[in-house]
């Protein structure tokens, strides 16, 4: 026997079809909740199906004893990630459930390009970081947030002297904006703050005419002799400092032996 429609309308009757459904959603919350969180949703494994070359397996098998709590429904990805995110070789970490008892991980590991000011290290994307490598670097540096222009320039200046086989070993942007770079040779170079591609173009072209190795007046090879420093700030040539008190096997006019007064820029 059904209550009358006026029994159902009446509001006590509502307010007790709420209590009930409310409290029948409650306890399924609990059962699920409880489920959830029996060992035989465990999480036992976790998996790296990326290759790394820096991130130890101690160091991920610390985050999973650390960071990884809960079961395979209950555990926070996010945390795990940031957890993974904090190791010192790690650019980006992705995480993902695989049943029944599995995380994936995934991991984008920094590629270093250089080591950056006295105690961490550079991406090729201007990015600092802090890790322990023992291989031989360059070395870049400049004042806090100047990481990705300083990358930028050693790429920049490096491409410009490509053609006379010289590497970048230092470079250097100091807090006035000027550049200063030691090459693989151990010759140093100052730029300044201005037109430095162009003061930089004009040393690469003139090189080889000023420093190059050369015939002597009897037809004998003269080595060249690598500058030990020059100075480009100069608006029309370059200063150059020769090691031992060599001179150069030859000078241009105008392009190395009497500058007018260097730039402070």
């Amino acid at each position: 026997m059904s209550a009358s429609p006026e029994l159902d309308a009446h509001p006590l009757c509502q307010v007790a079809r709420v209590l009930t459904w409310g409290a029948l959603g409650l306890i399924a919350y609990g059962i699920v909740s409880w489920l959830v969180a029996r060992p035989w949703f465990a999480l036992t494994t976790l998996e790296v199906k990326t290759p790394v070359a820096h991130v130890t397996e101690a160091q991920l098998r610390l985050v999973a004893e650390r960071k990884v709590r809960g079961t395979f429904f209950t555990v926070d990805l996010e945390r795990v990630r940031h957890s993974l995110e904090k190791l010192p070789w790690v650019r980006e970490a992705r995480v993902e459930r695989r049943w029944p008892d599995t995380l994936v991980v995934s991991l984008v590991e920094h590629v270093p390009l250089a080591r950056w000011n006295d105690n961490a290290l550079v991406n090729g994307d201007g990015e600092v970081f802090v890790a322990a490598v023992s291989g031989r670097l360059p070395r870049l540096d400049g004042p806090d947030g100047s990481s990705a222009e300083v990358v930028d320039a050693y790429r920049r200046f490096g491409a410009l002297l490509a053609p006379l086989g010289m590497r970048i070993e230092e470079l250097r942007l100091s807090p006035r904006r000027a550049w200063r770079m030691q090459l693989d040779s151990g010759m140093t170079l100052a730029l300044g703050r201005e037109r430095t591609e162009a003061r930089l173009a004009r040393f690469v072209e003139l090189y080889p005419r000023l420093f190059g190795a050369r015939q002597s007046d009897g037809g004998e090879a003269v080595a060249a002799i690598t500058p030990a420093a020059v100075d480009l700030r100069y608006p029309d040539g370059f200063a150059v400092r020769m090691p031992d008190g060599h001179m150069p096997a030859s000078f241009a006019p105008k392009a190395a032996a009497t500058p007018s007064k260097p730039s402070t820029t």
